[in-house]
């Protein structure tokens, strides 16, 4: 087992240390489209009712496995044979982002709200399609050993600007008009075009299984051989492109423990968030009180949880480091009864806050690795984006009922079972270490 020292190495790797500035080039949009955009259609006169509409121009990254797999194989006319598959794909996102973003700002809600809408909806596309194919290139570019850094340097890239650009964005907002605002903003996705342009492209090996799998596509073609050329290589490829990363992936060894897994891996983690707020406001705290705790004692354990979560990573493996992520994650929830019985302590929240921001972040970082080691690289952007779906699916849909259970029960009682529902998801990781070896990545 490498020393701790040796594990620190890993971050000077000069591919890791781009997945920051991509990572910073993904998080932006939501620099954008969230608190910004937000104060910008309130100052306009816009009513809470449209304000609350504008949420679904987020709907693309809930459905970029849709189109991921035309961004997995279809080569770009001249751009693929300059940069690569990978990073010309990139550029393009990243050029539309741009040219989407500054448009967004040149609109005028007050007079146009539509267009105000068309051109978030095309941040939002373009944003979800540059993640799309940023993920694959971390998942590529990086060896094995390399995924838990480069995704907790992706990660924290994201939360700088992110959160950064939001803030930035506020401060400007009183200084400046709008569109230069958002012209601003567009310009700093130029970081991400610069980090992808000095690093090469990856390789793109094809496994056994993925050659075998495509070969049942041309056996297709010949047997239907009767059909117009055309059709017959559009269904050919149809076949190749959209059905073989799924079908790959469902014939795996025990394929439905792991989605199971990645379900119930975070599932304690996520009923908890969406209830944290209003508890805090029961509490007695205010909006404000909660935002400046959150933004200045909550941020710094963010960064430092994932750093160290992808140096635990480096030093002990994926799936021990993955196991350690789950149970702090887990125990964390405890902190939150202690404030609970504590009760309004601004001393306290900032401990609670710290605490969960800091486990969250190694947890993330530690799953994100995880779901990066399960994808073939002959199919990495579809299989990349099919498991965050399924991520999202147990953030979103199944914590719908977090609030009924916290009417019925008290606190102290809630996030108790918020760390009760995390075991499921810890006790199938130890099945899954004990009983199969981790998924290699397809060479």
């Amino acid at each position: 087992m490498m020393n701790w020292s040796e594990a620190a190495k890993v971050y000077l790797d000069r591919r890791v240390l781009a997945m920051l500035f991509l990572g910073f080039s993904s998080g932006l949009p939501f620099g954008v489209l969230a608190e910004p955009m937000t104060a910008w259609l309130a100052g306009s006169g816009v009513d809470k009712t449209t304000i609350g509409l504008f949420a679904l121009v987020s709907l693309p990254y809930a459905l970029k496995f849709l189109w991921a797999p035309i961004m997995d194989r279809v080569p770009l006319p001249l751009v693929t044979r300059v940069f690569g598959r990978r990073r010309g794909w990139v550029l393009v996102t990243q050029i539309v982002l741009i040219a989407a973003i500054i448009k967004l700002g040149l609109t005028d809600p007050t007079q146009a709200l539509w267009w105000t809408a068309a051109f978030a909806l095309a941040v939002s596309f373009a944003s979800a399609s540059q993640d799309i194919v940023i993920d694959a290139y971390r998942v590529e570019i990086l060896a094995e050993d390399q995924l838990a850094a480069g995704a907790a340097l992706a990660i924290n890239g994201w939360r700088l600007s992110s959160w950064g650009g939001a803030a930035v964005a506020l401060i400007f907002a009183d200084l400046v008009s709008w569109p230069v605002v958002f012209f601003g903003l567009a310009m700093t996705v130029f970081i991400g075009i610069i980090a992808i342009l000095l690093n090469p492209e990856p390789a793109t090996p094809i496994s056994d299984e993925a050659q075998a799998l495509e070969a049942q596509a041309e056996d297709f073609l010949e047997r239907n051989g009767h059909l117009p050329e055309k059709i017959a290589r559009a269904g050919a490829w149809l076949y190749g492109s959209v059905f073989c990363p799924f079908i790959e992936f469902l014939t795996r060894p025990n394929w439905l423990l792991i989605i199971l897994f990645i379900l119930l891996y975070k599932f304690g983690d996520a009923v908890l968030t969406v209830m944290k707020i209003p508890f805090f406001l029961e509490l007695g705290f205010s909006n404000t009180e909660i935002g400046t705790i959150a933004k200045l004692v909550g941020f710094p354990p963010i960064i430092i949880g994932g750093l160290f979560g992808g140096l635990l990573l480096a030093k002990i493996g994926l799936m021990r480091g993955l196991l350690i992520s789950g149970v702090l994650m887990a125990a964390s929830n405890l902190v939150f009864i202690v404030q609970a019985w504590v009760g309004y302590s601004p001393e306290m929240l900032a401990v609670t806050i710290a605490i969960e921001n800091f486990t969250t972040s190694m947890g993330t970082v530690a799953f994100v690795a995880y779901l990066s080691s399960l994808c073939n690289i002959a199919y990495t952007a579809t299989q990349y984006a099919l498991l965050t779906s399924f991520m999202a699916f147990s953030r979103t849909v199944m914590t719908a009922g977090s609030g009924w259970v916290a009417d019925q029960v008290s606190w102290p009682v809630f996030f108790s079972l918020t760390t009760l529902a995390a075991l499921p998801g810890l006790l199938l990781l130890i099945y899954l270490m004990k009983r199969l070896s981790l998924p290699a990545q397809p060479q």
